[in-house]
């Protein structure tokens, strides 16, 4: 952790660092915040079981992946899970197994009228930086289902859906090592270019890209490139990254994808060394 990461250093160096205690009511949000993280991980392995585990979960969610072209293994990797339709059995079992009603609320997986938050999707976790389950994304499988194709965990204390990058978690080390962020829209094309190899890649969360999270990618590496879905929207969502992105002092490169193509797709179609091939070969500056 960050403060671990100070006191190593401080001892390392012989520099003597003044510590002090947080109030109690700062020590009641570290508390209720750990709790946060502790009942999203519970969720994950609940949504986690209802995908291997229930007739539904794998006729529908486990099928909806492996369509995908995703391994059991990526599955795993990036804990995906199913919800099934049912009103409030997510809720009716954490409160049976002890966990507190007052903060599945506050942690956006259960309702104001106590029923499931998530129902009837695929479930796509979102980490922190650290590993831990910060919020969740759910995606509708029918079209004629009501409710919009995403859902994602309302912002809490533990979640802000501006300042988190999807699959940021698994990708820093590589993002180092490349001294290049890659930077797509989507939570399949993370989970499908990792899958191939191509580690250093991260998405914005659902939302345009903002200032935090450019911030976050700076932690790594000063280089972006941006592989936006070849549609107009993505390249017009591409644009307005690039004018934020070098608002904050960092370089960026493009790549437009073919028409109708989003990374995922192109990546599937092309393979991984025709794939890195296309990306090399148009790379584009911003001038």
């Amino acid at each position: 952790s960050y403060p671990d990461a100070l006191r190593y250093i401080a001892d390392k160096y012989k520099i003597e660092i003044e510590e002090t205690k947080p109030s109690a009511e700062q020590q009641a949000s570290m508390l209720e915040g750990e709790s946060l993280f502790i009942i999203n991980q519970y969720a994950s392995k609940f949504y986690t079981d209802q995908l291997f585990q229930t007739d539904i979960g794998k006729s529908v969610g486990l099928s909806y992946f492996k369509q995908r072209g995703f391994r059991e293994e990526t599955i795993h990797k990036f804990n995906l899970g199913f919800s099934s339709a049912e009103r409030d059995g997510f809720t009716r079992k954490a409160v049976k197994d002890g966990y507190n009603i007052e903060l599945l609320r506050k942690v956006g997986l259960t309702t104001a009228n106590d029923n499931d938050f998530f129902r009837n999707r695929v479930i796509f976790p979102i980490h922190s930086l650290s590993g831990k389950f910060a919020a969740f994304a759910g995606r509708i499988l029918t079209s004629e289902a009501s409710g919009p194709k995403y859902l994602n965990s309302p912002e809490s204390e533990i979640y802000n859906k501006s300042k988190t990058l999807y699959g940021l978690f698994h990708a820093k080390q590589a993002i180092r090592k490349h001294d290049e962020c890659m930077l797509v829209e989507g939570y399949t094309d993370v989970i499908s270019l990792h899958q191939g190899g191509i580690e250093n890649v991260v998405a914005s969360s659902g939302t345009s890209l903002t200032v935090d999270q450019i911030r976050l990618i700076k932690r790594y590496t000063q280089n972006v490139l941006i592989i936006y879905d070849g549609d107009l929207a993505g390249i017009k969502a591409a644009l307005r990254g690039i004018e934020l992105i070098v608002e904050q002092d960092a370089n960026v490169k493009i790549v437009l994808l073919p028409d109708r193509h989003d990374p995922d797709s192109f990546f599937k179609e092309k393979g991984h060394t025709q794939f890195l091939e296309f990306i090399q070969a148009n790379k584009k500056d911003f001038l």
